[in-house]
């Protein structure tokens, strides 16, 4: 989180530099100001690319895993609005930051730190800032994901990893993502079943059947994810899946 509070405060003193200097009386003479056009420029494409940043942290981090597996953990509550959305997307948020700390400071020290000082053009920080990403989803993505998105493309697949292009890259690693996710997700919901299962054959050897099912297990299952520290086995389980 301090590489990522760094990035941030650098941005911020490129854009009141880029302030004052626009603000300044044109006074210098023509081949002067292009050096001044040059950092306009380039601080227009560093904002552009920061209003990419919430996609791009969705498509090619580990957040979709996490968010869809503690998302998966409500509904096995039976509690759809328990924890709230801003609850579990701010806890995916910072798990995300956790688990991708080592790919931010690569990226960070490979393309963001070399653009802002000036000594990188801006393609070159886009392609080494996406190689520590292209490293790590290659490390979760699996052959036959990267080969279902060449089908659909109508495109043969590529005989090494380096030749996989960015975007199939980014699609075969989301489905990864997903397909994993679901796997966490249905090992979770097998001892919430188990909990409805039973107490729905109890109420109904007692005869009991307008009492609702939900309202005897929704407290068993609580109890049952408290007294085994549920969120701090499913948490360490998710962020440990990553290879």
């Amino acid at each position: 989180m301090k590489r990522l509070l760094q990035i941030a405060v650098a941005l911020v003193l490129a854009v009141g530099a880029a302030g004052a200097a626009a603000a300044a009386p044109a006074t210098a003479s023509v081949p002067a100001a292009v050096p001044a056009t040059n950092e306009v420029v380039r601080i227009a494409i560093v904002l552009t690319l920061l209003s990419l940043i919430p996609a791009l942290l969705v498509c090619m981090t580990s957040f979709v895993r996490i968010v869809v597996v503690l998302s998966m953990i409500r509904h096995a509550f039976g509690m759809p609005e328990t924890p709230p959305n801003t609850v579990l997307v701010s806890l995916a948020l910072f798990l995300t930051a956790f688990s991708m700390m080592p790919t931010f400071t690569a990226v960070n020290a490979a393309a963001v730190q070399p653009f802002l000082a000036g000594r990188m053009t801006t393609q070159q920080a886009m392609d080494n800032g996406a190689a520590p990403f292209r490293t790590f989803m290659l490390r979760q993505v699996h052959d036959q994901d990267l080969k279902t998105v060449y089908q659909m493309a109508h495109r043969p697949l590529p005989a090494r990893a380096a030749d996989v292009g960015l975007m199939e890259l980014t699609t075969g690693f989301m489905l990864n993502e997903l397909r994993v996710s679901f796997r966490i997700g249905f090992v979770i919901l097998l001892p919430f079943l188990l909990i409805d299962l039973v107490v729905s054959s109890i109420l109904l050897s007692l005869g009991m059947l307008m009492v609702p099912p939900s309202t005897l297990s929704l407290p068993l299952k609580v109890l049952m994810f408290v007294l085994i520290d549920g969120w701090s086995l499913v948490l360490e389980g998710v962020v440990g899946s990553f290879r």
